[in-house]
């Protein structure tokens, strides 16, 4: 009878232990969401700040540069449509996460240099400690994920795309600028899409829709 009162009570703690756990990380991921939403908003008005004080020609211009134009994270593998994100599995997506908020690490610094002084975004200095909390955040994640198991990806010890690239693209200041945020804009989308379905992904939902 002692033996199964034991037995009982270690099954009972372990189920709370469980259940702590589960909402920590809970917490964790809609922290993540709530942060990357954020800096997607933010990325979204800045770009239209920017464009409303373009000339009509050059916001036509520029309209059409971007589409053809490529972004320093176009080397980070990550899935090319809605289909191939809902079949990502939930590390995978966190994984690609990581590396794109990575890959801004540096390139945010200068992201107040994209736009007039006069327009309202925001401290540098705050965005590139939003995506640096982010970063851990999400490697924080990625730890539960592999619940104590070694992380083999192979793409963690790949190097990163060169820190100075929309730098030395030899652009013009108002293309360089334009490029910078509309990068800046479209890889937080992509960051925010796959945090929201690897969320999903905890729930075991099969029909995590975008």
């Amino acid at each position: 009878m002692a033996r199964a009162l034991v037995l009982l009570s270690v099954v009972l703690v372990s189920l709370l232990v469980n259940q702590g756990t589960a909402s920590e990380n809970q917490r964790l991921f809609n922290n993540a969401v709530i942060r990357v939403q954020h800096l997607h908003q933010l990325a979204a008005k800045m770009i239209n700040d920017f464009e409303d004080n373009l000339l009509p020609e050059e916001r036509r211009q520029l309209s059409k540069i971007f589409p053809l134009s490529f972004c320093n994270s176009d080397s980070i593998e990550a899935p090319t449509g809605k289909d191939e994100t809902q079949k990502s599995s939930m590390l995978k997506l966190l994984r690609i996460s990581f590396r794109l908020i990575e890959s801004w690490e540096f390139p945010s610094q200068t992201l107040s240099g994209a736009v007039s002084n006069s327009l309202t975004v925001g401290n540098p200095n705050q965005i590139t400690e939003k995506l640096a909390d982010l970063k851990v955040g999400i490697s924080v994640l990625i730890k539960g994920c592999l619940d104590g198991q070694p992380n083999m990806d192979d793409n963690d010890s790949l190097p990163l795309p060169f820190e100075d690239f929309y730098l030395t693209m030899g652009e013009s200041s108002l293309r360089g600028s334009f490029r910078l945020l509309a990068c800046f804009k479209k890889d937080m989308h992509k960051v925010e899409t796959y945090l929201r379905v690897a969320n999903c992904r905890r729930s075991l939902d099969s029909n995590c829709t975008l």
